[in-house]
């Protein structure tokens, strides 16, 4: 299977919009979020990602089909200095466990070399497996994992944070 990943461009924005509803659906089994008036999750910061410097989104592809997305900014999820954090991360089901998303993330970590913050819900445990393995396998384990109820999921869950660096 051939990889690519692509800048999702102002232009194609309604179809991440899209995908993020998907994104959005399975996630709300790990924190609760409800639909609103229009039956949508939303995302509050999409049209930021074109108009603010430091946000950028890509489509994830297999054999050129759309598989996913991922979203790249330099906002910190926590209070401390990082050059970069991933937002957002999503394969479709069909995509997952064929090393698309292993790709993709040791991809953007070279595109976007610097301090990272990876911010993760423990509940979700397909996620705390993949990215252990991501973040452990590209740094050489050279990275901090720290549970932080500072900046706790809606539901009160603890998120894991990772900080690392990719630019060694």
């Amino acid at each position: 299977m051939q990889f690519s990943i692509e800048q999702v461009t102002v232009d194609q924005k309604e179809i991440l919009r899209n995908l993020l509803e998907k994104y959005n659906y399975e996630f709300s089994q790990y924190d609760g979020a409800d639909i609103n008036d229009l039956g949508l999750y939303g995302y509050s910061y999409l049209d930021n990602y074109w108009t603010e410097k430091g946000r950028w989104a890509f489509f994830l592809k297999a054999d050129g089909k759309l598989a996913g997305f991922a979203m790249v900014n330099d906002y910190p999820e926590a209070g401390d200095p990082l050059d970069y954090c991933m937002s957002e991360f999503f394969v479709m089901y069909k995509y997952r466990r064929c090393g698309l998303g292993t790709w993709a993330a040791y991809e953007l970590f070279r595109r976007f070399p610097g301090l990272w913050q990876l911010k993760r819900t423990p509940r979700n445990e397909s996620s705390v497996v993949f990215w252990d393995k991501v973040v452990s396998g590209f740094t050489g384990g050279n990275f901090k994992l720290e549970s932080r109820a500072d900046i706790a999921y809606d539901d009160g869950t603890p998120a894991d944070l990772f900080t690392f660096r990719t630019d060694r």
